[in-house]
């Protein structure tokens, strides 16, 4: 699968595999929450939008990593607003980039430091 942008619409595919989740669910979750409406292309495919997928990552978190039931999720989203849900979702994310950042970051010293290394470990001593 090629790597779109953060802000790219993504396919009901593309949505399952990044969270983990069959398609047939998130088809399910979109008649049991209104909130979710993905866009429907021309031909009928669902393309969903990057508050879509946070939103679908926040009922996934209710629903499989705080046990709500789809009725407790429901009311969760109802009092608490769907924003809240997006927001949570999408400060983790962007925690998860940023240490992912940080670890490419010390991956490429590391690379730097070893390319360096073999470098003198070829270099004929005087």
């Amino acid at each position: 699968m090629t790597d779109k942008a953060d802000s790219a619409y993504k396919t009901i595919g593309e949505v399952a595999e990044e969270l983990g989740l069959q398609q047939h669910v998130l088809r399910f979750w979109e008649t049991k929450f209104s909130q979710l409406q993905p866009i429907k292309s021309g031909r009928g495919r669902r393309l969903y939008r990057p508050e879509d997928v946070y939103l679908l990552a926040g009922i996934r978190d209710l629903l499989h990593e705080r046990g709500f039931s789809i009725r407790g999720a429901q009311q969760f989203i109802s009092e608490n607003g769907v924003e809240a849900v997006r927001r949570q979702m999408s400060s983790a994310a962007s925690g998860e980039t940023r240490a992912i950042a940080d670890a490419v970051s010390r991956l490429e010293q590391i690379r730097d430091l070893l390319q360096r290394a073999r470098i003198e470990l070829q270099t004929p001593m005087s």
